[in-house]
């Protein structure tokens, strides 16, 4: 972002917890920052529906920055993606502003932007991870990920809990439950007799190949962003 762009953007988030991502919040946060009005509709065509998105994506940085700061090679590969995760939630900071996004996000006419946010969320963490998935598994890795984030998110916005501990043993569990998965597909493809059988299936979905880039995604075409 801009540094304009930075500055409408810390003077929202003053009045989101009072007024939600909201055109009140908006205004006054353009009018705080001593931002021309017409500067900040270019940068904010959506005015607060799009401060709530860079908000969301300036999380994503915080933690990329986290990440690679990080130092993750003595970790098991589920605790890196757990990691991966409390970093993101941790750099949200400031609860209600998430509280109040994801309130305008289930709105339906806003449901694609929250899904995307989401959805780039979790390739973000796989591909800081080291992902390299380019058939099924990219989509199936990321489609994962972003329940487990979502659900966690969900369950920290409700958490009162002493450093949120409560909210880290549910992630914990969450990503046991994926390394289960992960265990029975192995123990599927080691199979002969199954593997067999689904060679068919396996074989059309392998040439399901992942995007170049993201805005490639089916459907993302309908996202504004």
């Amino acid at each position: 972002m801009t540094e304009t762009a930075d500055k409408i953007l810390d003077a929202a988030l003053m009045h989101v917890p009072f007024d939600g991502w909201s055109e009140t919040s908006f205004r006054a946060a353009v009018a705080e920052a001593g931002v021309d009005p017409v500067v900040a509709r270019g940068l904010y065509p959506r005015g607060a529906v799009d401060l709530a998105v860079a908000y969301h994506r300036r999380g994503d940085a915080e933690m990329l920055d986290r990440l690679a700061r990080a130092d993750l090679s003595e970790m098991r590969f589920r605790d890196r993606v757990a990691f991966a995760v409390r970093a993101r939630i941790e750099a949200a900071e400031d609860r209600e502003a998430v509280r109040r996004g994801t309130t305008l996000f289930a709105l339906p006419i806003y449901a694609p932007d929250g899904a995307r946010l989401i959805w780039d969320t979790a390739d973000a963490i796989w591909t800081a991870l080291g992902d390299t998935s380019r058939d099924i598994n990219w989509y199936t890795k990321r489609a994962t990920l972003s329940g487990v984030y979502s659900a966690t998110v969900l369950y920290w916005l409700g958490d009162d809990s002493p450093g949120n501990e409560a909210t880290w043993a549910f992630l914990d569990r969450r990503i046991e439950d994926v390394m289960r998965i992960e265990k029975v597909k192995a123990q599927v493809r080691d199979n002969r007799l199954l593997s067999g059988l689904l060679a068919g299936p396996a074989h059309l979905l392998s040439r399901v190949k992942a995007p170049a880039h993201a805005d490639d995604l089916p459907g993302s075409q309908t996202t504004p962003r």
